[in-house]
């Protein structure tokens, strides 16, 4: 059977509306300034995949920033392909087709993994809970949203986290104020302890480690998260980097887990001298006292 070709029209901006909730950051930005210039010279060269809205008009399933760019090129028209998609279908193609452009910020990565997470599970069917990954005997949803990427299924567990944060130290997160690593760690706060996070940050002027964002987590779980703890942590002078190519040496790295990033295998490494120096100097104390 010969597969129908799907035809492409031109359709008004102002029938063109955002999809709901939509991930994706579109922003007037060098690249933004970067396509429209392109759009001026070469028209839109990949239409746009829009459906139908029930109130009138079309929803954008892919388009987001061509249209944008449209607006800012003095177009009135953008080519588009009209699909009738669901909603679970319509998030599938949205998050696949922006997943494949570069430079993705970590909040965007982050809900649009949560919302492919959720469209496939309700597609199989099956509750969507997003702290289990293992849905059902033969269906493993995160590793389905990890296809396609050059994701891990635990990566993605991990990018979903953020979604706990609260926005602004979320927004720390894309400006990369703080790294992903400490980052999944805070997001198991509270809202109220990450408020104070925030405010105990700018007043030490500084960004959470690892090790720090770990031992955060670890009193909040246990209930004795307080200002002052947090603040007691942040004036800590941080440990220096090692080396990241003793890092990589693999008589070192066969002890540690694949998944280990260099900064927790560090952190590792770190926690056992400063421990065999405390044997070390605890042992001489001892000769010195005989």
């Amino acid at each position: 059977m010969t597969q129908a070709v799907e035809q492409i029209i031109y359709l008004p901006l102002n029938e063109l509306h955002p999809f709901p909730h939509h991930p994706f950051k579109v922003q007037d930005d060098e690249q933004m300034q970067k396509t429209t210039e392109s759009i001026r010279q070469q028209g839109v060269l990949v239409p746009g995949i829009v459906r139908p809205r029930t109130e009138g008009g079309y929803e954008i399933v892919s388009g987001h920033r061509r249209k944008r760019a449209c607006e800012l090129a003095g177009l009135e028209t953008m080519p588009v392909i009209v699909r009738n998609l669901d909603d679970d279908a319509s998030i599938l193609v949205m998050v696949d087709t922006n997943l494949q452009r570069e430079n993705i910020l970590p909040s965007e990565r982050a809900f649009a993994y949560k919302m492919k997470l959720e469209a496939l599970r309700h597609q199989a069917g099956r509750p969507s809970k997003e702290n289990s990954c293992q849905v059902g005997t033969n269906f493993r949803a995160d590793e389905s949203v990890a296809e396609g990427t050059d994701q891990s299924a635990r990566t993605v567990q991990r990018f979903i986290r953020l979604t706990n944060l609260i926005p602004p130290l979320l927004q720390m997160v894309d400006d990369r104020k703080i790294k992903f690593n400490p980052a999944v760690e805070l997001s198991y706060l509270t809202h109220d302890e990450q408020e104070q996070i925030i405010s105990a940050l700018e007043q030490a002027q500084t960004s959470p480690s690892l090790s720090q964002a770990q031992r955060l987590k670890k009193l909040s779980q246990e209930g004795k998260l307080t200002r002052v703890a947090m603040d007691e942590i942040f004036a800590e002078v941080k440990k220096p980097p090692l080396d990241q190519s003793f890092l990589h040496n693999p008589k070192i790295r066969k002890y540690f887990p694949k998944s280990y990033s260099d900064e927790k295998v560090a952190d590792v490494i770190l926690r056992l001298v400063e421990s065999w120096h405390k044997q070390q100097v605890k042992k001489r104390q001892q000769q010195q006292g005989r």
